[in-house]
């Protein structure tokens, strides 16, 4: 099989091992619950359907702090690997810290099945509204958080969602898919030039048609029922160049959606590896920016 459209990915892989590799070492989060996504069988593409252990877990915050806010966090990784660390179980910690539900999405890798992490997302969206009273959540405060290629993920579901099927057999089934909010962190957003290669070539697979590559260049799917949004991106991003980013907010400004953008003014791809002032910049400023939107208590 020819790698070589996986060149860029891997450069990235590297990076955010690298990311990784100069964190100490943390302890584990662990989970309220753990649910798998499907009960029996998922969707992938041309009504297939398999067998997978894709999963949420579930981290709450403790009942006396809790907002009834949600977010379904979507770990990037190039939809080639899942940095559920940094990217997923250490956000769900920080946002219980401020009284948020934080749900970690092990999505399946797509291998250019470009549908099956999408649906992945919005069944987690689903499970999250149709558990809402058992978690003291609001089900319209239940958005998503993506970084790098989750951050692609996280708009997909942004841009890509239904008001559920009244007539499923499965409850969850009936429930709406729509994000209320997103939070996206360095998100890979275009499938041209200016977005990521190896994000592209793992969704769609290596010579996509270009009806599905404008399908998945989110820019160009906002409408006037896009959920608001809040981005940070770093300047100097080489790796996922921030006109993601600012292509983004163009659209959505373009449909009067609330959106903010931070511009960090260094950091790279990973922010200095999780950690240092951009990170805790786009932390501080996605906060007030929901408490903004009316989704959090106002920040002191």
């Amino acid at each position: 099989m020819n790698t070589t459209p996986f060149v860029l990915l891997l450069a990235v892989s590297a990076t955010l091992a690298a990311a990784e590799a100069q964190q100490a070492p943390q302890p584990q989060p662990i989970p309220t619950a753990k649910l798998l996504l499907w009960p029996d069988t998922a969707p992938t593409v041309d009504g297939a359907r398999e067998k997978t252990d894709a999963s949420i877990s579930v981290f709450l915050p403790p009942k006396e702090q809790a907002t009834g806010t949600a977010l379904v966090i979507c770990p990037g990784g190039g939809y080639r690997g899942k940095v559920l660390t940094h990217e997923g179980s250490y956000i769900a910690r920080w946002l219980n810290g401020h009284g948020i539900a934080g749900i970690v999405l092990d999505y399946r890798l797509p291998n250019g099945r470009h549908s099956v992490p999408l649906s992945d997302a919005q069944r987690a969206i689903r499970l999250a509204r149709a558990n809402a009273a058992a978690w003291g959540l609001q089900a319209n405060r239940i958005g998503i958080i993506g970084f790098s290629a989750g951050g692609h993920l996280a708009s997909t579901a942004g841009t890509h969602f239904n008001a559920g099927d009244p007539k499923a057999a499965d409850p969850v089934e009936r429930l709406s898919c729509r994000p209320d909010f997103m939070v996206l962190v360095y998100p890979v957003i275009r499938f041209d030039s200016q977005g990521h290669k190896g994000t592209c070539t793992n969704l769609l697979g290596p010579d996509p048609k270009p009806e599905l590559v404008a399908l998945y260049s989110n820019e160009k799917q906002v409408t006037d029922q896009t959920p608001p949004a809040y981005l940070a991106h770093a300047q100097d991003d080489k790796v996922v160049p921030p006109v993601n980013s600012a292509s983004f907010r163009d659209a959505l400004k373009a449909h009067n959606i609330p959106v903010e953008y931070l511009e960090l003014p260094s950091g790279g791809h990973g922010l200095n590896g999780y950690k240092g002032p951009s990170w805790d910049a786009w932390q501080k400023g996605s906060l007030e920016w929901l408490a903004k939107q009316g989704f959090l208590p106002s920040q002191k």
